[in-house]
């Protein structure tokens, strides 16, 4: 079954929704120049009140080292995600100093472009000035054969469309955010919906 990843979660409310969906990952964003940026203090007090069964994943942006590895070391999150410009030195790095599985974020535009990649998943994404969250869909022929790592398939991915993705590529994960909120907030209705048809989708 595809796993599901709900991104951008910032409030006690979107927790309380999370809850009742039962995605298998939420993330939260740890840039602070973003607006759905959370702080590590209230990200910690948010995974205190979400279920023990879902993950919890830290998205960082080209952050220094020591910033991941003091949240990884308070137990906040379960995953780190790269969304960066974070080269291969940078992961080894990290990955000498967490236990935690690490996501590295892979833009495509007109085609794929993957060299080697210590991190233990890829993301793929829309290529995007905002580095994520932009709604903005790209084609799923482009890495519909792609089997050398497990990945996250993210990009304007919601519950009008995620029936259609699923029947050109098979992820590990789906990963959506922007496209479960309404004015510009997590929609609870939109939340359980698209973990609903995923999990009606990819019942096998």
């Amino acid at each position: 079954m595809v796993k599901v990843k709900i991104c951008g979660l910032r409030r006690p409310e979107d927790i309380e929704a999370a809850n009742a969906a039962k995605p298998d990952y939420v993330g939260f964003i740890f840039v602070p120049a973003t607006k759905r940026y959370v702080k590590p203090d209230l990200a910690a007090s948010f995974r205190r009140d979400l279920a023990a069964d879902i993950q919890t994943v830290g998205v960082f942006v080209n952050a220094p080292i020591e910033e991941i590895v003091a949240i990884c070391q308070v137990g906040t999150i379960d995953l780190v995600q790269l969304h960066g410009e974070e080269d291969q030195a940078y992961i080894a790095h990290l990955k000498g100093q967490v236990d935690q599985d690490i996501i590295k974020s892979v833009a495509v535009g007109d085609e794929l472009v993957v060299g080697p990649n210590q991190a233990d998943y890829l993301l793929f994404d829309s290529l995007s000035p905002s580095r994520g969250g932009s709604g903005k869909v790209f084609d799923w022929q482009i890495v519909s054969s792609y089997q050398e790592k497990p990945f996250f398939l993210a990009g304007g991915l919601g519950v009008e469309n995620i029936e259609e993705a699923l029947k050109v590529v098979r992820p590990y994960a789906v990963d959506a955010s922007s496209s479960l909120e309404t004015d510009g907030v997590k929609d609870p209705v939109k939340m359980q919906e698209f973990v609903a048809k995923i999990r009606e989708v990819t019942h096998d």
